[in-house]
């Protein structure tokens, strides 16, 4: 092999390290314009609580769905639910006990197509300390720039020991919350 030619093909190669594949996919996600819920139902009365502080990270590319990632943290104490009083009573031990468990978290495993800008996102959950697989559907769609993500994901609350003790018991708050996403990003 000549010099020049051995040049070249150390160039190349490089340029092809030097740029990892997720770094060009990579989304900045706009918090003003996104949203985190949860919903449930109390004494069957549907209730929705807001997550106020999160960040997501997204590396995504439809044509390298391998290479491509997500990740979200949720600041537990950043749940609102409308209610001074309520907010205080879900930081307690009994419920998300976020002076222990800050945070909860989302971190995907793999990316596939489910048909046109639908996506199975597959990962682990870890909510109070305690991580499960999950699958979430999600649609993707474009509007100019921004790509948006959308997203629901059916947990029972008990298998994070989300109310321990008196409130194990579903008849007043049901076992089944949804948690739902609204993540506006920009290249």
């Amino acid at each position: 092999m000549k010099l020049s030619s051995l040049a070249r093909l150390c160039t190349v190669l490089s340029l092809i390290t030097a740029t990892p594949l997720s770094a060009l996919a990579a989304l900045k996600v706009t918090l003003e314009k996104s949203s985190m819920t949860a919903s449930f139902k109390q004494m069957n009365v549907p209730m929705e609580g807001h997550f106020k502080k999160f960040n997501a990270s997204i590396d995504f590319n439809p044509a390298k769905l391998d290479a491509s990632k997500a990740e979200i943290d949720i600041d537990m104490n950043g749940f609102d639910l409308g209610d001074a009083d309520f907010n205080k009573e879900v930081a307690k031990k009994t419920w998300f006990n976020s002076a222990q468990f800050p945070k909860a978290s989302f971190s995907s495993t793999s990316i596939k197509s489910s048909g046109a800008g639908k996506y199975e996102v597959a990962g682990k959950l870890t909510i109070k300390g305690k991580t499960t697989e999950v699958s979430i559907p999600v649609s993707v769609k474009k509007e100019g720039a921004l790509q948006i993500f959308d997203g629901a994901l059916p947990i029972k609350r008990l298998t994070y020991a989300i109310g321990e003790g008196e409130w194990k018991d579903t008849s007043m708050v049901a076992d089944e919350v949804m948690l739902k996403f609204h993540l506006v990003t920009s290249p």
